[in-house]
């Protein structure tokens, strides 16, 4: 048996990605709780807000009322997406501790989603990133469809590899390899990961999985096997990619702590704490929450269980 990684940092993505897609408009102050809410539960790296064309992603709208209110914690990494460079000037006059870049490793994707070639992209970026490093801030890269595109089907290796070797050269921090419409399996997943190693040093990618097949978990597994000890979640699995059609449900933060803490991997938050938080916004969202670990719990040991320590 392959050794595990002993700590795991787990970004929790629910504030922007979680929630960015969502067709009601959510208030600005159930934001603010809900990232409050993850703050306390011990979250290291919050993804908060993304400052993004209104026009583009309405949900968004209230980036600045949100990171302007969200009580901070020292130590705590709150991070923005920013497309261009007005998204950047805004992160940085809102406080971001880490900017987030992203492209595609497949080219039908990236014309589909923001109209323009891989490479055209990335080269947008390139003042962002540059801003970034003169103020000090960190630098995370998203490379989206890194397993499987909706329009292409299968996205190659070497194809991934690419776009890796693209953000490095950019003086990224970080690297999520991301599942985007939810179609890896674990050897799949063992392959790109040590493919885009090859390329950038594997302590900075992470795991950024959809659970649309029902196999987040599962290559979250494959991927600890590999060494990886970084993934991205969401809270209650809130979210998904509006351009993927059924793609809907990042892997749920409970269902992933749930299986960490079983294998005694150190994550230093309180899966009671992020329990809670999945109730709580999902009674704001007027729906169940997608989590399975999170309503068992919920279930089984009701509210107040979020009151007592239970740190992964």
């Amino acid at each position: 048996m392959n050794t595990l990684p002993s700590h795991v940092k787990i970004v929790e993505v629910g504030p922007r990605d979680g929630l960015q897609n969502e067709k009601e408009a959510v208030s600005a102050a159930v934001k603010i709780e809900l990232v409050d809410r993850l703050t306390r539960a011990g979250f290291v790296n919050i993804e908060a807000a993304s400052f993004v064309s209104p026009k583009w992603v309405p949900q968004m709208a209230t980036s600045t009322e949100v990171m302007a209110q969200i009580t901070r914690k020292p130590g705590t990494i709150y991070s923005v997406l920013t497309p261009n460079m007005q998204g950047f000037e805004a992160a940085l006059a809102a406080g971001a501790d880490e900017v987030v870049i992203f492209g595609s490793a497949s080219e039908a994707f990236s014309q589909k989603n923001i109209n323009c070639s891989i490479a055209e992209s990335i080269a947008r970026f390139e003042p962002v990133a540059q801003a970034a490093k003169e103020h000090g801030l960190r630098l995370r890269a998203s490379i989206s469809c890194a397993f499987g595109c909706p329009y292409q089907g299968d996205v190659p290796l070497d194809a991934v590899a690419d776009v890796v070797t693209r953000m490095a050269a950019l003086g990224v921090d970080e690297i999520d390899i991301a599942d985007t419409i939810g179609v890896a399996t674990a050897r799949q997943t063992q392959a790109v990961m040590l493919r885009a190693a090859r390329e950038f040093p594997l302590s900075g990618l992470s795991g950024h999985f959809h659970d649309t097949y029902g196999q987040a978990l599962a290559n979250i597994y494959a991927s600890l096997e590999v060494g990886v000890a970084i993934f991205h979640a969401s809270v209650a699995g809130l979210g998904g990619c509006p351009y993927a059609k059924g793609a809907t449900g990042n892997v749920a933060t409970e269902d992933v702590l749930y299986l960490l803490q079983g294998l005694g991997i150190a994550t230093g938050v309180d899966l009671a704490q992020v329990v809670a938080a999945g109730q709580f916004i999902s009674q704001q969202l007027g729906r169940k929450g997608n989590s399975r670990a999170g309503n068992a719990l919920a279930a089984k040991y009701g509210t107040a269980w979020a009151g007592e320590k239970n740190t992964a």
